[in-house]
């Protein structure tokens, strides 16, 4: 459905819907936990919110995991351009640290990732990085595999070993205050916005409330359009962006996930609405979008970076530490920066070699920050909570 406002008025109007989400998620794992926790239990980790340390890199080590393979396996939601990306880091730590690498893409079947979880476990498998659009059904499998002794890596929702996330709030602002900058240089203060959430999943609902916060203080714009594209994928974004121009044919600014936006831009350019003068900005640093940067003249003005190649490279590193009695960071910040035409040259070498990036200190800081410590010895301190380091 769409939700058509000015952004005074929708300040706030999306809590009710990821909270009931986020309610409902909790009750289908606690409804079906019990038959499958009296196959196999064990500790449900720090469920209330912390504040973690920064990571100690000299912590002592600890036990290697007993019984488990060499084996580094990325159950995969979809062919997303910033999953793929993953993939790409993951490869390489794996040819690094002598790991046996498996990829397995599910294209958002729920079903086909705890089935694949489940073999990862049977397999005895060492590291494990999963991402999934239903986070809580998936949970349960990625306990059992913690308490196999197994790591596990995943990019925002818990539980982990190692969580993954941005600072989702600042993310969003990042994204706004540039729009903002645009809407009142060149567009005189007044434009009409699309906003391609994704607020079905609350982990990251904070970059929205950012950006409708930062929106509302324009009394000359108009969110025409709030709406979750469903896959979350450049598909997603066509369909989506297809359904609201049939109400609102002229629409200035978008904001979202870079697959989503062009996806959007793809609908744009369909119907002939495309302008030099709109304003298209994503989060994460696709490929895709970093061409349409490059050209210069496209709506597409510009991306906040999330260097995913270089955090999955940090996540098979750290996998292989932890088969090796290493301790590793509980959580880890990848950085924002926005991506423009003057530092594009050097975000696209990073990309391509991410190994590069996070043998060098400075280059490793400016893209990832890392939180508290873990190891075998203390799996019981996974985190199985939704963190972040804006928590106060």
């Amino acid at each position: 459905m769409l939700r058509c406002h000015r952004p005074r008025r929708c300040l706030g109007h999306t809590a009710p819907s990821w909270m009931l989400q986020a309610v409902m998620m909790v009750t289908a794992v606690m409804l079906t936990a019990p038959d499958l926790l009296a196959a196999e239990s064990g500790p449900q980790g720090i469920t209330q919110p912390v504040i973690l340390p920064a990571f100690n890199a000299d912590a002592p080590a600890c036990a290697k995991p007993p019984g488990l393979a060499r084996t580094l396996t990325y159950v995969q939601e979809n062919q997303r351009e910033f999953l793929d990306g993953v993939h790409h880091g993951l490869v390489a730590a794996a040819r690094d640290r002598g790991l046996t690498y498996r990829r397995i893409t599910v294209e958002n079947d729920v079903q086909a990732a705890i089935a694949n979880i489940q073999a990862f476990r049977n397999d005895k498998g060492g590291v494990l990085v999963a991402t999934s659009s239903n986070p809580g059904a998936v949970s349960l499998g990625l306990q059992q595999a913690i308490w196999s002794g197994a790591f596990v890596g995943t990019i925002v929702p818990p539980p982990a070993t190692l969580i993954l996330n941005a600072p989702q709030y600042a993310t969003g602002k990042a994204l706004t205050d540039a729009a903002i900058a645009h809407i009142v240089s060149k567009l005189h203060g007044k434009a009409a916005v699309v906003l391609l959430t994704q607020d079905t999943m609350q982990f990251l609902a904070p970059r929205f409330e950012a950006m409708r916060d930062g929106l509302s203080a324009l009394s000359e714009v108009e969110i025409v359009a709030d709406i979750a594209p469903n896959p979350v994928n450049k598909d997603g974004g066509y369909a989506a962006m297809n359904t609201i121009l049939l109400a609102n044919p002229n629409v200035d600014v978008i904001l979202g996930a870079d697959a989503v936006v062009l996806g959007a831009l793809k609908a744009l350019r369909a119907a002939g609405k495309d302008r030099a003068d709109q304003f298209l900005r994503g989060i994460d640093g696709e490929p895709e979008a970093v061409a349409e940067i490059k050209k210069g003249n496209s709506p597409f003005k510009a991306s906040i970076a999330l260097s995913s190649p270089v955090f999955g490279y940090a996540m098979g590193y750290y996998g292989a530490d932890w088969l090796e009695g290493k301790t590793v960071p509980q959580a880890m910040d990848i950085l924002p920066s926005a991506l423009t035409t003057q530092n594009i040259q050097n975000y696209e070498a990073d990309l391509a070699n991410p190994a590069a990036v996070f043998a060098d200190p400075a280059r490793r800081a400016t893209y990832l920050k890392m939180y508290g410590n873990i190891c075998y010895d203390t799996r019981d301190q996974y985190l199985n909570f939704p963190w972040s380091s804006e928590s106060k």
